[in-house]
């Protein structure tokens, strides 16, 4: 058996998986053979199972005002059983002050902020990497006066078949005077990380996306957006991140058109795709919790579970393990309700209200500029597992 030290290689190697990448930049440093192991693509790959099935956290972005009454965004973690948090240390530069940065989405360490207007970032918290995408070669029609071009939709996750990570953007094209809040038409292009360009895909777009941040999620290896059809029923909009391939996914029959009273958010729960209806205003609210149990089909949205009537709650934000979900409280606050025991707690975590945005995150060490590194087949590293 080889020995490291005075370790076997096998521990020493098991004791490396186990350390956050925070703590694997600095190792690397140690001495060549260190680096040689944490920078190989196949330990990178076991570091990431293995914070997917023992380390699964919450990030969280909000938005606080600073001593000089100026808005700032915040990254933060929220982690363990007793709900420890941790500020991120991550340079977004000229960023943090955006009052209208959107956090996108995640996957595998790497997350996707925006504005929605002139830029789109990728970054990984943990290694402190951060890239911003090049500009869209869609052009926004200046010249033509009765068209006005706005980003609809944009979509963050992993191709597996070509091993790297893309964006999606849904530009559409409204005219002045139409007198319709449908767009006339949309173009869609796509970003590799492979390539590190952009590309304008021929592909029709069959329902109109309507911005709701908290109707965004990245599932089963394609982004969902909330959007409606050409007959103005609500419906699911999503986007395969492989075969670069749109699908509509009606909602459950029971709602209906246009009703302002109530809101919907869309998560992911116990491997599921789920939609949470609420009241849009009241002292008191519940939260139904709808889960589409076979993917894609109208039929098997089933109600599963009622929370509430809760008071000094807004909004949910995240489900955390299978039986809690993270909420954002109606003064800026964020929650917990346990399914189980069904207690409420308030984290002490704040922001101005309705500015949290959540999402499931793990610790990693993949690069935002590594392209399809992750799973470079012609690795023969053998690490003895």
């Amino acid at each position: 058996m080889e020995v490291i030290g005075d370790l076997p290689r096998e521990l020493f190697l098991k004791i490396l998986l186990r350390l956050p990448a925070e703590s694997l930049m600095r190792c690397k440093y140690v001495c060549k053979y260190w680096h040689s192991i944490i920078t190989n693509p196949k330990f990178i790959q076991l570091h990431l199972n293995y914070n997917y099935n023992n380390n699964v956290c919450v990030l969280l972005k909000r938005c606080l005002v600073t001593c000089l009454g100026q808005k700032e965004n915040l990254l933060s973690l929220v982690c363990g059983n007793g709900f420890s948090f941790v500020n991120l240390d991550v340079d977004l530069s000229l960023y943090r002050k955006e009052p209208c940065l959107q956090l996108l989405g995640h996957c595998d360490g790497i997350i996707c902020l925006s504005n929605y207007r002139d830029y789109i970032l990728l970054c990984n918290p943990a290694t402190r990497e951060s890239m911003l995408l090049p500009e869209s070669r869609l052009p926004c029609y200046h010249s033509i006066r009765s068209l006005i071009s706005q980003t609809t939709g944009l979509g963050f996750g992993y191709d597996a078949k070509s091993h790297c990570f893309k964006v999606v953007r849904i530009v559409s094209y409204s005219e002045e005077l139409r007198g319709s809040n449908l767009p006339h038409f949309s173009r869609v292009e796509v970003y590799s990380m492979g390539t590190d360009s952009w590309k304008e895909i021929n592909v029709t777009v069959p329902a109109h996306v309507r911005y709701s941040p908290c109707f965004e999620t990245y599932f089963n290896g394609a982004f969902h957006w909330y959007a409606m059809d050409d007959n103005g029923n609500e419906v699911i909009l999503s986007f395969n991140m492989g075969n670069e391939e749109f699908q509509v996914i009606p909602m459950p029959s029971f709602i209906s058109k246009h009703d302002h009273s109530i809101c919907s958010s869309l998560l992911v729960w116990n491997d599921c795709i789920a939609l949470v209806i609420y009241p849009e205003r009241g002292i008191k609210k519940s939260f139904d919790i709808f889960v589409m149990k076979e993917y894609g089909v109208k039929e098997s949205w089933t109600n599963v579970l009622t929370i509430g009537p809760l008071t000094r709650v807004e909004r949910p934000l995240v489900f955390r393990k299978n039986d809690e979900i993270l909420m954002e409280g109606s003064h800026g606050q964020m929650m917990s309700y346990n399914l189980r025991n069904k207690e409420v707690k308030d984290l002490q975590i704040y922001g101005i209200p309705k500015s949290f945005s959540t999402l499931a995150y793990v610790n990693s060490l993949v690069s935002v500029k590594g392209g399809n590194q992750m799973l470079d087949q012609r690795d023969n590293t053998d690490f003895g597992w």
